[in-house]
């Protein structure tokens, strides 16, 4: 059975627009611009034929799939394994802050695959969410168009495990709030990766409708960008 992967970063938060780091503390809603996302990819989707929605438990995450599950008989199960990428003692810290003060940042932006004591590096966030998903696809019951909801990291290094690329690599995709990457896996053929960071309204559509403004680059740590 050919099972297609829907792999959805949650809406935007208010740490997203301040360029904060949140790692895996709670309490990090979706914002107003958030909602709105959420729901615009929810109808984009409407004619999808979900079959299962697996989320992070953090809240940006479960509150986007609660958008996807309207209208739908789905139940969110909730799936700690998705959870973003653990920054430790740079919970909460501004990355342009970070970037000034602390040598340690600087040095895992330039190669995630190390870190600091406390901090997981790409490496070992790529071996819990490939194993988490792994798991999902051997269940019986998760049908063909299972959704997973999680974060920017998480759904880069999903993407390069599947496209064959080191964990390292993984920072050089671009995955905006609400959006959708799709990957195809079928028995004895290698995974297809079909879509990246699909969205209704991409950010770069909107930076073409604001030349003036100049754009900021997205690190590795994506989840503190917009």
């Amino acid at each position: 059975m050919k099972q297609t992967l829907l792999i959805v970063r949650h809406g935007q938060t208010t740490w997203n627009v301040e360029h904060r780091l949140p790692g895996q503390l709670e309490g990090v809603a979706l914002n107003e611009k958030g909602r709105e996302q959420a729901a615009h990819l929810a109808e984009s989707l409407r004619e999808v034929p979900i079959s299962a929605l697996i989320s992070s438990p953090l809240e940006r995450a479960y509150h986007t799939a609660e958008y996807l599950a309207q209208g739908r008989t789905l139940e969110i199960t909730l799936e700690p394994d998705l959870m973003d990428t653990n920054v430790g003692r740079w919970s909460g810290q501004v990355i342009g802050e970070l970037a000034k003060t602390d040598p340690d940042w600087n040095a895992y932006v330039k190669n995630p695959t190390v870190a600091p004591e406390g901090i997981e590096t790409f490496i070992q966030v790529q071996q819990r969410v490939v194993a988490a998903v792994e798991r999902w696809l051997t269940r019986d019951d998760i049908g063909s168009y299972p959704v997973f909801v999680a974060h920017a990291d998480v759904i880069k290094l999903l993407l390069a495990h599947y496209a064959g690329l080191d964990a390292g690599k993984a920072g050089n995709f671009s995955i905006d709030n609400a959006s959708v990457s799709l990957v195809e896996i079928e028995k004895e053929h290698a995974p297809h990766v079909v879509a990246i960071g699909w969205s209704p309204k991409p950010s770069w559509l909107d930076a073409l409708t604001r030349p003036a403004e100049k754009a900021m680059p997205e690190p590795p740590m994506a989840e503190a960008v917009e």
